[in-house]
């Protein structure tokens, strides 16, 4: 065998090569954020827009986020009682942005952001600050409203069906008198079939 077509052989051989792995390269697009996701029977996006959709739609209609004064909210972490991973952190986080976003409600610091916020006093005390200018220690204001909630799911398979009906639950409780003023929830049901 010659030289050059030895030389033939192995640009041939790779030319063939790239074009084979070519064809298995990833794609990748932009989706529509907002587009209904059935990837999974698994708790996904879609799931979560409709609950923060849903749940500050009426917490919206309530008197006490419906009135003249804005009350001051705090939300507590949503417990997960599935048996899959969800990031519930999401769902109050996107409950949240909607229910300020309405321009009704304020939110006072949670107890997962505290930390932090204690922190950012402390710092701002220290002799880097000018104290005329500096947040003052003491001056927090305290939520009058208290958001929680769980979300639970029940799962059941049989002849290639797996059926998963998921249940959030969220309530909004007065702190000083510890009266229920709120609660709704959202179920959501997905059936997959091999």
């Amino acid at each position: 065998m010659t030289q050059s077509l030895s030389i033939r052989l192995i640009s041939a051989f790779a030319l063939c090569a790239a074009v084979g792995l070519s064809g298995c390269a990833e794609k990748t697009r932009y989706g529509d954020a907002r587009g209904v996701e059935t990837v999974t029977n698994q708790f996904g996006s879609t799931d979560l827009q409709m609950i923060a959709e849903s749940m500050t739609r009426s917490m919206l209609n309530t008197p006490v986020a419906s009135g003249e004064t804005r009350p001051i909210m705090t939300v507590q972490e949503v417990k997960n009682k599935t048996s899959e991973y969800i990031d519930t952190r999401s769902i109050t986080d996107s409950i949240r942005v909607e229910l300020q976003k309405s321009g009704r409600v304020r939110f006072a610091v949670d107890a997962a952001a505290m930390d932090q916020q204690i922190e950012e006093l402390k710092r701002q005390q220290s002799d880097y600050y000018d104290a005329k200018k500096s947040a003052e220690i003491g001056k927090m204001v305290g939520a009058a409203y208290r958001i929680e909630g769980n979300i639970t799911s029940i799962v059941k398979e049989a002849s290639g069906v797996k059926d998963v009906y998921y249940k959030f639950s969220l309530q909004l409780w007065n702190v000083q008198n510890g009266l229920l003023e709120w609660a709704d929830e959202k179920e959501i049901r997905k059936t997959t079939s091999k």
